[in-house]
């Protein structure tokens, strides 16, 4: 029973193989000068294409395995033409790849399985304009049915030979094979498509994929991540829906193909325009920094660094995962229905992130790291959105210190301030999103390296808080010393807070994250109105010193266009909050209106949301953020 499953496995690695050779031969010429290693394509290649075999390997494995002797014949017809189905479908994909890439450039993925729900016009677009292509996938085909059915008649009843008992006992042994298989990783995370997105080229990194594996991914990626069930949320016009975003967020846009890019005019224009610096801080809430009103003692060095920074003091984070938040401040974007865009198909290219408003103007981007950035799909995205380059885990040589999310933060920002300064000494400027992970359970991080709080476990979130603030006075203690901080600005500012809510249908409160500005010739204040996280990346922008055109869902601090609002996502729950009223909207639910109390303290645990009278109009508009959002991904306007 081994041997004939590897016999079909091998036959699958072979056609896989086959095809991403011809890729690599046909686009030689587009990654050969790219400076990039690309015949690691046929290592990390093999890699995707083991996920796919042994997915297809499992059904054959639980018959063989199960299926008493006096069935053989019918498991024999049954297996006989599954592998006929599955090889023909094989055929026909790596085929179909060719024309795909040559439209597209890039591997089949989500518009594959989109135009299946328009077969009449793609059928006949494809015997229109692939005559060719078609006449050579099916006789290939055909000429495999033809050699396949004369060789294979009774290819799987020799297996029945063997004791019944003896198959049963097999099961778990070769199970565990295609497990691996599948897993193809042996770290705590399963490797994901995001794993062939090795490189800095995109052409190589779609070589590496597997086309399968693709439209499975984006198959699976529909029906899962695609989420949020819109309609349940209320109805409104699509073009209403735009307008009253528009009004409510005071943008003026008639770009047909971004709905919200404008041309921002920078308040600090300059001819040398400078670096920038995005430190994202996993889990930072606002009530473990005494600078916005939190517990005094677990972070000094974000407290001290306030002093001579922008700081804001009452800001809000998109929602409760780290996916809502690198979206927000990478891109700008306001949390859509359903999964975070990081997962999502129709966003894994041509999305706007501030890699892409800032490629014009010569930065080279990256996004650092301490974990593996497969985890959450981070690499893909980033790397499919303009990011020059991904740095993570596997790339920090020696670290001193390994938890199960990653390297320490002060691995961390040791690494990211070696980039800094090698770029600067090249006369690049760069554009970087760092993401911290100390701060995340099971809070594993160098005890030593802090003094550890009192009466409090050593292992334990607020411990890792304090040592995520280390690093971020590391960052700054490195920084000030080289040439580059003088002309790079840094925000720091959390992904999210924990996840520690009270009873009110959205805790508005546990929504509140610190964030700083900080750069030299910064004037120190504190911007003390809400605030949201797009908000927050356009005042950076604003402080490079450049004009530049963007979708950003949110103002600089210093224009005069800047709202008094934040929305929020928690669960399928949506809160729109302008100055001290919130509007939440519930899926199947009546709309409901409050007015929202600040908590005295950080101990303040009682509810903060009192219901009142309805105001139909800010429930509208919490509504058309939503229907707003998800036209925005669905039609790919946030460009």
């Amino acid at each position: 029973m081994a041997k004939k499953l590897l016999k079909y496995f091998l036959l699958l690695i072979s056609i896989f193989f086959i095809g991403r050779l011809l890729l690599f031969t046909i686009y030689f010429d587009n990654f050969k000068n790219s400076g990039v290693d690309y015949w690691l394509t046929f290592i990390y290649g093999l890699r995707m294409d083991t996920i796919a075999a042994s997915i297809l390997l499992v059904i054959p494995l639980i018959f063989l395995s199960f299926t008493p002797a006096r069935f053989k014949k019918f498991t024999n017809i049954f297996l006989k033409y599954y592998f006929l189905a599955i090889f023909s479908l094989v055929i026909y994909i790596e085929n179909a790849t060719f024309s795909f890439v040559a439209q597209y450039d890039v591997r089949p993925n989500y518009l594959f399985v989109e135009y299946l729900i328009y077969p009449r016009e793609v059928f006949a677009m494809i015997f229109a304009d692939y005559k060719v292509e078609l006449f050579i996938a099916f006789g290939m085909i055909g000429a495999f049915i033809y050699f396949y059915l004369k060789f294979a008649k009774d290819d799987f009843l020799k297996i029945f030979d063997t004791l019944y008992i003896k198959r049963v006992a097999m099961f778990l042994p070769i199970l565990l094979l295609l497990f691996i298989g599948v897993r193809s990783s042996f770290g705590h995370r399963p490797a994901n498509i995001s794993d062939a997105m090795y490189s800095t080229n995109r052409m190589i990194n779609e070589i590496t994929k597997n086309s399968l594996h693709s439209i499975g991914y984006a198959i699976y990626s529909n029906l899962v991540h695609e989420g949020g069930e819109v309609k349940q949320y209320g109805k409104m016009d699509t073009n209403e829906a735009l307008q009253r975003v528009k009004k409510r967020l005071n943008i003026e846009s008639d770009d047909k193909e971004s709905i919200f890019s404008r041309v921002e005019k920078s308040h600090f224009k300059s001819d040398k325009s400078k670096n920038l610096v995005i430190f994202v801080q996993e889990s930072l809430g606002y009530q473990f920094v005494s600078a916005v009103g939190g517990e005094d003692g677990i972070t000094p060095n974000f407290n001290r660094l306030s002093k001579e920074a922008i700081l804001f003091k009452d800001l809000y984070s998109n929602g409760t995962r780290s996916v809502r938040g690198l979206a927000a401040v990478s891109a700008g974007n306001l949390a859509v229905p359903g999964v975070g865009v990081l997962k999502r198909n129709k966003s894994q290219s041509n999305f706007f992130t501030v890699a892409s408003a800032l490629k014009p103007f010569g930065y080279h981007t990256s996004f650092i790291y301490g974990g593996e950035s497969r985890f959450d799909n981070m690499r893909s995205w980033y790397s499919g959105n303009g990011f020059n380059e991904i740095i993570d885990q596997p790339q920090f040589e020696n670290p001193t210190f390994v938890a199960p999310w990653g390297v320490c933060d002060e691995d961390l920002v040791v690494k990211a301030n070696e980039e800094f300064k090698n770029m600067y000494a090249k006369n690049q400027k760069f554009a970087t999103v760092m993401f911290s992970q100390s701060n995340h359970s099971p809070f594993e991080f160098p005890c030593e390296k802090i003094e550890l709080l009192k009466d409090v476990p050593p292992n334990s979130v607020k411990n890792a808080i304090k040592y995520a603030d280390h690093a971020i006075g590391r960052l700054f203690e490195l920084a000030k010393k080289e040439p580059y901080y003088k002309d790079t600005i840094f925000v720091v500012i959390a992904d999210h807070n924990v996840r520690v809510y009270g009873d009110d249908m959205v805790p508005v409160d546990m929504f509140h994250i610190p964030a700083i500005i900080v750069g030299d010739g910064i004037k120190p204040m504190i911007y003390d109105k809400i605030a949201s996280q797009p908000d927050v990346l356009a005042t950076a922008l604003d402080l490079i010193g450049l004009d530049l055109k963007y979708p950003i869902m949110g103002h600089s601090i210093f224009s005069d266009k800047k709202q008094n609002i934040s929305l929020m996502q928690f669960h399928s729950s949506y809160a729109l909050r302008v100055d001290d009223k919130v509007a939440i909207i519930r899926p199947g639910q009546k709309p409901l209106t409050f007015s929202y109390k600040d908590p005295e303290t950080y101990l303040d645990t009682k509810n903060h949301l009192t219901p009142i009278e309805n105001d139909e109009e800010l429930q509208q508009d919490a509504l058309a953020f939503v229907i707003t959002l998800d036209h925005m991904y669905n039609k790919k306007l946030y460009r």
